[in-house]
């Protein structure tokens, strides 16, 4: 536990360039007081102490904003950037070398109980304010743009944004060790926008009708 907070907390220096020392991150982001009293919690929660486990975790919800159940699997390096409104839930499952940003939602659709929240594989980064609801997976390298709805799976690097999430493209991104392949708010810098991409597709059907219109009124009045 103390080697995976202890990698929590470093990982923090490489995915926030406002990070300047040790003691700010341990005193000023609620992203890893929340992993700290998850890292406690679902200690306590293998161990059987399952009371014990929601209490604690009830205590990192105040403190921090940040909802994890202690029932839900995180693995190494995990960073939650801001962090007010996170919520993970019991069943979700959380690879290695993940990031999500505030206001994001790994949430279920159905009150059975069983496998019910999402399972997020190595080298995801959800932006702020996206939902992945239900037993759904997404695959290592992808990204969830801001304030998307994902209910279905997402492949091996591909990036997800809308509502509901659709495909905006695929990038091999690799490791994320170096700073310069992280995409802040899981936005590719390649990246377009769907909306202006919408309205220029628009633009120019509006521009050939209105040819064709000129064409045909010239014709008309030559007759």
């Amino acid at each position: 536990m103390i080697k995976h907070l202890s990698e929590d907390i470093r990982c923090v220096f490489e995915r926030d360039p406002a990070a300047r020392h040790l003691l700010e991150v341990l005193t000023c982001y609620p992203g890893v007081h929340a992993l700290i009293f998850y890292r406690i919690s679902h200690l306590f929660w293998a161990l059987g102490l399952k009371w014990v486990a929601r209490v604690l975790s009830h205590l990192g919800r105040i403190i921090s904003g940040v909802e994890i159940h202690p029932g839900a699997k995180i693995g190494r390096r995990f960073f939650i950037d801001h962090g007010m409104g996170v919520v993970i839930g019991e069943t979700a499952e959380i690879g290695d070398d993940c990031t999500l940003y505030h206001g994001v939602t790994l949430g279920g659709t159905s009150w059975q109980k069983g496998k019910r929240h999402p399972t997020l594989k190595n080298n995801i980064i959800i932006g702020a304010g996206a939902k992945v609801l239900g037993p759904v997976t997404i695959e290592a390298n992808a990204r969830i743009g801001s304030n998307a709805v994902v209910i279905s799976n997402v492949g091996e690097s591909q990036t997800i944004v809308g509502v509901p999430g659709r495909i905006r493209g695929e990038k091999e991104l690799g490791s994320r060790k170096s700073g310069d392949q992280f995409e802040a708010y899981g936005v590719v810098s390649d990246s377009e926008d769907p909306i202006s991409e919408s309205l220029e597709q628009l633009t120019d059907r509006i521009q050939e009708l209105e040819k064709e219109t000129t064409f045909l009124k010239k014709q008309n009045i030559d007759k």
